[in-house]
């Protein structure tokens, strides 16, 4: 018998939410991949786009290292930049297990220094059923 499985919802990211036209923004996403529901956003100093935050600095991506969002819809930008919508200011919370890291972000301390980033923006991640 096959095994079906979901594809996650907004529902199992985003807890709670203060008010949602305070909360959310729409940004342009850097085009190279594809971003799935839960991203943890670092925003180019540059340009102002938005990637998945790396563990450190990366040439050309600078400041996209500090995680300041968590994006609320997949969005395929590989091949075009592409607007998103994101999780930018608090109170929220989200599902710890929901969120999706960059590659680099492969340690749990790593992974401990993004959750602090985003609570500093009242975005914070908890253990959730």
């Amino acid at each position: 018998m096959p095994v079906l499985t979901m594809t996650p919802t907004l529902g199992d990211l985003l807890k709670f939410e203060v008010d949602a036209s305070y909360c959310r923004e729409t940004v342009t996403l850097k085009a190279g991949t594809s971003y799935p529901l839960g991203a943890v956003l670092g925003r180019i100093t540059a340009s102002g786009k938005y990637r998945l935050s790396p563990a450190a600095e990366v040439v050309g991506d600078e400041g996209a290292e500090t995680a300041i969002a968590v994006l609320l819809e997949a969005v395929d930008a590989a091949a075009a930049d592409r607007a998103g919508l994101i999780a930018a200011r608090g109170p929220v919370i989200l599902s710890k297990a929901a969120l999706v890291f960059d590659v680099s972000v492969d340690q749990p301390a790593e992974r401990t220094a993004k959750h602090a980033q985003l609570a500093i923006l009242g975005l914070v991640a908890r253990e959730t059923a």
